[in-house]
């Protein structure tokens, strides 16, 4: 089997195909710390991609409370059941990737979901770790916690769907690193579903073949950020590119956050796909728990974020989360304020780090009516 380079584990191993990177790799950052789950981003999705027959339990895109919360159920529990204890040595993973695990005879080490693993798509929503005791009050810090978890297709670098796939029918684009589907090669199979550590390959019962996230990729075309993206109400998501290892560009905000600042993390490196959704990590969950879910880099993405306030570059990074419908590909500073550009140059966004309060008088003598709302 050919040998990789993962960046993510610091490390080569071993995946079916030899590596080939696009020439530009679609990416995503999400804050955790700002997700409310108000479920927008689920149902823009819903409705424009997965309306249609077979599709009903199909969420390409949702959000889950955890501990307790999956979609579908266990998804990565059973997974890392199966890989075991994970063994990192620094910066660098020790241990058997899902393609390095898989049995003789397979590609990938998966399992198929059954059919009551979909059944509840909002288990755990607002579920606690832990039972609130009778008596107790804040005392600086939550005892019990959760956080909200945002989840789409990775459109990984070594798709587990792409190796799995015995027809060839799933391919990532060269142009922009999407992960799509061929169904006219598609013969459902559902290898790509087994094989998918994150479950985020449907198969459709009606036309009897499999679907998955396309990325929006006709607003991608358009330099327009995707559904899920454009419609967060928390704010919480940017979507951009990410430039190659040793390529990245300081003003690239995409390269900043994740290649230089190194605050937005990969969930489950270990699984060895190099995913491309990075994800904030929440500050107030347990050590522990955020380990297993993002490996050792935590740590140091967690500490960076506790200082954004101060770090006024960082800041302006995180300040062009939801400000544009458009694809940032650069950004500056200016003075007390952050300015975005699109891929033409254009500026199409101006976000100040603290938004003016404008005080409206009491009464207006021009409109001759009482304000009681003045602010």
């Amino acid at each position: 089997m050919p040998k990789v380079h993962n960046w993510q584990i610091n490390r080569e191993m071993d995946y079916p195909y030899e590596e080939s990177r696009p020439k530009k790799q679609v990416a995503y950052v999400f804050d955790t710390n700002k997700c409310i789950e108000c479920q927008t981003c689920s149902i823009a999705c819903k409705t424009t991609w997965t309306s249609g027959k077979g599709q009903e339990y199909m969420f390409w895109n949702n959000v889950e409370t955890k501990p307790y919360g999956f979609y579908p159920l266990g998804w990565d529990v059973k997974i890392l059941e199966k890989l075991g204890a994970q063994e990192w040595a620094g910066g660098t993973y020790a241990g058997k990737t899902v393609f390095e695990s898989a049995a003789p005879g397979e590609r990938v080490l998966g399992y198929q979901p059954g059919e009551e693993d979909y059944a509840s798509p909002n288990v755990g929503e607002d579920d606690v770790s832990e039972v609130v005791q009778k008596g107790a009050f804040f005392q600086g810090i939550h005892k019990t916690w959760m956080f909200y978890l945002a989840r789409i297709c990775n459109h990984c670098t070594y798709p587990a769907c792409l190796a799995s796939c015995p027809r060839k029918a799933i391919y990532k684009r060269e142009e922009d690193g999407v992960v799509l589907i061929d169904q006219t090669r598609c013969r459902g199979y559902r290898e790509c579903v087994k094989a998918c550590p994150y479950k985020k390959v449907f198969f459709n019962l009606m036309t009897r073949v499999s679907e998955k996230c396309i990325a929006c990729y006709p607003l991608l075309e358009r330099g327009k950020q995707p559904r899920c993206v454009e419609t967060c109400i928390g704010r919480i998501r940017l979507q951009g590119w990410l430039s190659r290892a040793g390529e990245e560009k300081r003003d690239n905000p995409i390269d900043y956050l994740v290649r230089i600042r190194k605050v937005a993390i990969p969930l489950y490196p270990q699984y060895g796909l190099e995913p491309n959704v990075y994800y904030v990590p929440p500050i107030h969950v347990p050590r522990e728990f955020l380990l297993q879910m993002f490996g050792p880099a935590v740590d140091a993405a967690v500490d960076t974020y506790r200082k954004a306030k101060d770090d006024k570059e960082l800041l302006a990074a995180l300040l062009l989360f939801g400000s544009s419908d458009q694809t940032m590909t650069s950004f500056k500073r200016d003075g007390d304020a952050v300015l975005g550009y699109n891929a033409k140059g254009e500026q199409v966004v101006r976000v100040p780090f603290k938004e003016p309060v404008y005080i409206r008088p009491y009464f207006d003598e021009k409109n001759n009516v009482y304000r009681h709302n003045i602010t």
